[in-house]
């Protein structure tokens, strides 16, 4: 869904980013969302023991998000997530990744997500920026996340869709727990993929 249109091209081909017009259909989305936790699914993959990814997700967050749909680096997003609900099919891993080891959720019981810009990359592609906070580390994160579309569903909600995914270094954020193998390597990667897909309410 193409929701910026080329206005002015080069001999060679290139767009400059200041040559794309906005589609009324993004224009119109403009405004206040409420993130759906019950249709959105915040999640990571790691890889453990060197040769197979162990998948979990967050089953309690919250957000809010801004959109501006004429200038979309005017756009905003704040997530917060109880890391206490961290699941990975595991009843064992999921208490270890619960304590002091990993994110000592009696202490620090939120994972959160500032956004402090927006940019738009491509296609239905936008980039945003801001400061993740584990623990007791804020450090800076961009996100790339594709537009799936906006709706109105039967309940008379406007929702829109994103999707996407980055990586981290774990160990940037404090969380440097490991076991070495017998044949060589450790148990748990330092990357880390987090995956997105978030399901928003426009508020009235």
């Amino acid at each position: 869904m193409g929701l910026f249109t080329r206005r002015n091209q080069d001999t060679a081909g290139s767009v400059d980013v200041a040559t794309l017009e906005v589609a009324p259909a993004l224009a119109a989305l403009t405004g206040d969302y409420v993130v759906d936790a019950a249709h959105s699914s915040i999640g990571f993959t790691v890889r453990h023991a060197m040769v197979t990814n162990v998948r979990g997700s967050f089953a309690e967050h919250e957000g809010t998000l801004h959109l501006d749909g004429a200038d979309p680096s005017r756009s905003a997003a704040s997530i917060d997530v109880k890391v206490a609900s961290v699941s990975t099919g595991i009843a064992d891993r999921d208490a270890h990744l619960r304590g002091g080891d990993f994110f000592d959720v009696e202490r620090f019981p939120l994972m959160s997500f500032r956004s402090t810009s927006a940019a738009y990359v491509g296609g239905d592609t936008y980039r945003i920026i801001g400061d993740l906070t584990i623990k007791d580390v804020t450090r800076p994160l961009s996100i790339d996340l594709e537009f799936g579309g906006s709706a109105t569903d039967p309940y008379g909600n406007e929702r829109v869709g994103f999707e996407g995914s980055t990586e981290i270094l774990r160990s940037d954020w404090g969380l440097t727990w490991n076991a070495a193998l017998e044949a060589g390597g450790v148990m748990v990667s330092d990357k880390v993929k987090l995956v997105f897909d978030i399901s928003a309410i426009k508020q009235a």
